[in-house]
């Protein structure tokens, strides 16, 4: 029986600490939700905007985030995007915002059976304009080439991995590079910052179609060796 389905018919445990009652508990939620901030690697690599996320890579985020990702509860979705809306409006303030997903390679769509990314962009624009933020999303990324899994690589292993593979395209909803005139800043949205290659590869597709990416927001960042410590503004 599907996961999703699973969810809707058992008693919820939480993602994050299984405790019984909600599919994210309060505790779980605000850690989630934790204190969204300017996060960035160390070191930063070539070309990689200016990183926020909602909170560091904890036992919570990490279980919700891979509960989602990798084992189909779906209905997380509402609980992540939540959190990124949150993100995205305390490092954009009161602007209209595009909300540029990056996308996951094809073999990992059809293994998870859903994008994780590309929803969680979908429902955290809708919680923003719910809130009275314009936002658009734009799925104009996509991948050029098959790329070797990252986990256990290096910063340069990972960066060499990640060479050159986006390239922009027209999105789903037929937003070209050039059609967004003055919608507002572009945020590259992803769920997790490891050493930030992912993220600077995809604003270097952007950027050679003529698209400025000052921002991407994360729902965690992953706390390594030397980081440069979160801090407000900047």
């Amino acid at each position: 029986m599907p996961t999703a389905l699973l969810d809707l018919l058992l008693p919820p445990r939480c993602a994050g600490c299984d405790a019984p009652g909600a599919l994210v508990c309060a505790r779980c939620t605000a850690e989630l939700h934790g204190e969204p901030a300017r996060r960035m690697p160390a070191p930063v690599p070539p070309g990689l905007p200016e990183c926020w996320s909602a909170t560091g890579y904890t036992t919570a985020a990490q279980r919700t985030i891979i509960a989602y990702k990798e084992r189909g509860r779906t209905a997380l979705a509402p609980f992540l995007a939540g959190s990124l809306a949150l993100t995205i409006a305390t490092a954009v303030g009161d602007r209209p915002v595009v909300l540029v997903p990056v996308p996951s390679a094809r073999s990992a769509v059809r293994r998870r059976g859903h994008a994780p990314v590309t929803r969680l962009t979908e429902l955290a624009a809708g919680c923003l304009r719910a809130a009275g933020w314009p936002a658009t999303v734009a799925e104009i990324l996509s991948p050029r080439r098959r790329v070797a899994d990252q986990a256990g690589l290096s910063s340069l292993q990972r960066a060499a991995n990640l060479s050159m593979a986006f390239r922009v395209t027209t999105g789903r909803n037929g937003a070209g590079a050039g059609s967004w005139g003055g919608a507002g800043p572009v945020v590259l949205v992803d769920d997790i910052i490891t050493t930030g290659a992912t993220l600077a590869e995809a604003a270097r597709a952007l950027r050679e179609a003529g698209v400025p990416v000052p921002l991407a927001v994360t729902i965690a960042a992953t706390r390594r060796r030397g980081e440069v410590p979160p801090h407000d503004g900047g």
